[in-house]
């Protein structure tokens, strides 16, 4: 800048370098504005609302409705072969005493083998137990239905008196099947846990000899067509009064899905010879365990015909080849067979088991061995 009072050209600045005058400095000149950048601003989410990368992981509760959980088996002949051998030879020495505690050690060694969702079964009975069943069903049903068969018969009392007599034996295992059916299935299941919780059926005897009476009647006068309805309603008071905990399984289907199959395996028994049989169990097993449920969990079995009559027949070579002593490998390739076909899908909440163990005693059990008969817990 330049001084008004000695015209010497400066730096510019208050005063004058030169002679020390006064000198206004000039206004800056105006330049352009600055530019302001602006950002965007984040968007505003609800509180409620989840992030947005949370929105592409499934729910648990979708993860766990496509769920198959499966059973295993992990058994092997030889072990139960031991277990077999050791009961056939206490038995022997102990006049047939001890087949109730061998029954109880395969029952647990089978069960002790199969696992589910990394956890196996347990059983919980003693062979007293199946004893003590045992002796009050010969006593209450066993003297009597012996006594109407034989002694007629030994002191001829002629044909009245045998006709009546057959007639109340007869009454008598229209009670007595019933209520060993239901009395072994309570007994068993209530022996009989998964993680520490009992199983337990609840049904009533009363109930079920209504059912079973009424089949037993109208099959024969049906000429048999009345099986397919008898058999799943049979199934579905055992299923549906059956309990893990507090958890109940459930049953939907019907017999007359089953009638067509029925009636077709009838007309086809003689031009296959009997084997189309096994394509109809096949097709009743899957079924009934298609229709049946354990809360919003629903069971599947693939089991086919062919597979079906390749078991049975390779357990009857077996038998026949080793005279019997093959019976340790047939129960396990049974058992190996079942979990192999049966699948649980859905959700399944395991937490919410809880433990509702019921009182049972042996004694139906205890029939079901007077009768020697097995009868299945499916």
């Amino acid at each position: 800048m330049k001084c008004p009072k000695c015209g010497l050209m400066q730096m510019p600045g208050p005063t004058c370098k030169s002679c020390g005058a006064a000198v206004d400095a000039p206004a800056p000149r105006p330049g352009p504005p600055p530019v302001q950048v602006r950002r965007p601003a984040a968007p505003s989410l609800p509180p409620t609302q989840p992030l947005p990368h949370a929105q592409w992981s499934p729910p648990q509760a979708e993860a766990d409705a496509g769920r198959i959980r499966r059973l295993s088996f992990h058994g092997a002949g030889g072990s139960l072969f031991g277990i077999h051998i050791v009961n056939i030879f206490l038995t022997i020495i102990t006049l047939g005493i001890y087949s109730f505690w061998g029954r109880v050690r395969v029952r647990n060694y089978l069960l002790s083998e199969t696992e589910f969702e990394g956890d196996r079964f347990a059983y919980h009975g003693t062979g007293r137990e199946l004893l003590n069943g045992y002796l009050k069903a010969m006593l209450v049903f066993g003297i009597p239905l012996a006594l109407l068969n034989f002694v007629p018969d030994l002191l001829d009392l002629g044909v009245v008196v045998k006709a009546v007599a057959a007639v109340l034996a007869y009454g008598i295992i229209m009670v007595f099947v019933p209520l060993a059916m239901v009395g072994a299935r309570r007994y068993r299941l209530s022996r009989t846990s998964w993680r520490g919780i009992r199983f337990s059926f609840r049904g009533r005897v009363a109930d079920f000899m209504k059912l079973f009476v009424r089949g037993a009647l109208l099959t024969p006068v049906t000429l048999g067509l009345y099986y397919p309805f008898f058999d799943t309603r049979r199934y579905a008071f055992m299923t549906s009064h059956s309990h893990l905990g507090n958890r109940k399984f459930d049953f939907d289907g019907s017999g007359r899905d089953l009638f067509g199959s029925f009636v077709l395996a009838l007309l086809l028994f003689l031009p296959t010879l009997g084997l189309y049989w096994f394509w109809f169990l096949a097709k009743k097993q899957r079924y009934f365990w298609d229709h049946t449920s354990c809360g919003v969990a629903r069971f599947h079995s693939t089991v086919t015909g062919g597979r079906l009559l390749l078991l049975r027949l390779g357990n009857l070579l077996l038998l026949v080849v080793t005279l019997g002593l093959g019976w340790p490998w047939v129960l396990v390739r049974n058992a190996r067979f079942a979990c192999a076909y049966l699948t649980l899908e859905g959700p399944l909440d395991l937490a919410g088991i809880q433990q509702e163990a019921q009182v049972a005693t042996a004694t139906g059990e205890g029939l079901a061995g007077f009768l020697d008969v097995d009868f299945a817990l499916g």
